[in-house]
């Protein structure tokens, strides 16, 4: 019996990809036969990660197969036809209307990544979301399957490399860094990130930075609106990093004195986990999948006001006893994110999928 994972593309470093490569790793540690089969296979990893999609076996009905779904693509609507029992692991797909006036692609690949979910509805097995958002965006969808939640694995162990000095040195100056890592896109509503952070300047503390950490390719209207808005607030010291090496990312987590999130869409919110992981105070705006992952810990704020989320802002930066009992109950929730307790959660899907117990 063989438990392959299928996916579009695999890259170097991103949620999906390393999602991918901890499930096939931890399938190998209990003794599957397993493999990953991309279209698209970056040069970056390490050889023998994923093999091309054009020299997948065929299959017999005893094999699994997982299907990546995160984005509109043909795979979508030919994954029926394999023999073997069909999973999905879900990892959500962006609304389309957000890229609407930014990126005409964009758009109609989220508009047909959503026509392919609805299409799987009554074909699959088993699901495997990676958020209780994503399973109840599934069952609005028509899905009636089994669908078991598993939070993505994340490769904690990459975070403890060194983080770039020269800019940790750059910035460490006693005064505040706010800091929010993700693409610059719509529906991360950068813009929110920076009205609050205008006001948290002005009345609080006017050595304030803050950074938007991510890539903007693709995005590059957007970004123009952003930093039009950025001009027309008259905000300082707003940096747009852009595409920065993985070691100049962790510098901007160690320097964070607050995680700033107010995102209106997201599967699952990687970063909230990475921030958590540096320490840094999580606030963070109630939208999609951010509750469940937070998990009752960080702040989350349940309205997008900006003058009270600077005043959150400031109380976290200023106020020592409480950003010490909100690191506090962030770190006792990262630990049920360790790579044992997820991998133990995927054998019991495996378990359910297959009928076994180990």
């Amino acid at each position: 019996m063989k438990v392959v994972q299928i996916v579009p593309s695999i890259s170097y470093g991103d949620g999906v990809s390393n999602d991918c490569i901890a499930i096939k790793r931890a399938l190998a540690e209990r003794g599957y036969d397993t493999q990953i089969y991309a279209e698209s296979i970056s040069p970056k990893l390490k050889r023998g990660t994923a093999v091309p999609l054009d020299k997948m076996p065929e299959f017999s009905e005893d094999d699994v197969l997982i299907l990546h779904v995160a984005s509109g693509h043909h795979l979508n609507f030919k994954f029926d036809k394999f023999s073997g029992k069909k999973v999905m692991r879900y990892h959500n797909i962006t609304p389309p209307y957000f890229f609407a006036g930014y990126n005409r692609n964009s758009q109609n690949s989220c508009s047909f990544g959503y026509e392919g979910v609805k299409y799987l509805a009554d074909k699959m097995d088993y699901v495997i979301a990676v958020s209780e958002y994503n399973k109840q965006d599934l069952r609005r969808m028509g899905y009636t399957c089994d669908i078991d939640v598993m939070p993505i694995l994340i490769p904690f162990e990459d975070y403890a490399q060194e983080p770039d000095t020269k800019t940790i040195e750059k910035y460490s100056d006693g005064n505040p860094n706010i800091v929010f890592t993700g693409r610059i896109v719509p529906n991360k509503k950068q813009e929110d990130v920076i009205r609050a952070f205008y006001l948290y300047k002005k009345h609080y503390a006017p050595g304030a930075r803050l950074f938007l950490v991510g890539s903007y390719q693709g995005m590059e209207r957007y970004y123009e609106r952003l930093q039009d808005y950025v001009r027309r607030l008259g905000a300082e010291d707003v940096v747009f990093t852009g595409h920065i090496p993985f070691n100049q990312i962790l510098a901007y987590y160690r320097l964070a004195d607050v995680f700033l999130c107010m995102s209106e869409h997201e599967g699952f919110c990687i970063p909230l986990l990475e921030a958590m992981y540096f320490h840094a105070p999580v606030l963070a705006y109630d939208s999609s999948a951010i509750a469940g992952t937070l998990g009752g810990s960080g702040i989350l704020l349940k309205e997008k006001n900006p003058a009270l989320t600077a005043g959150w802002i400031n109380r976290l930066v200023t106020d020592g006893e409480l950003k010490k009992m909100v690191i506090e109950k962030q770190d006792e929730h990262l630990k049920e994110f360790t790579y044992e307790r997820i991998r133990e959660k995927l054998y019991q899907c495996m378990d359910k999928i297959i009928g076994e117990n180990r």
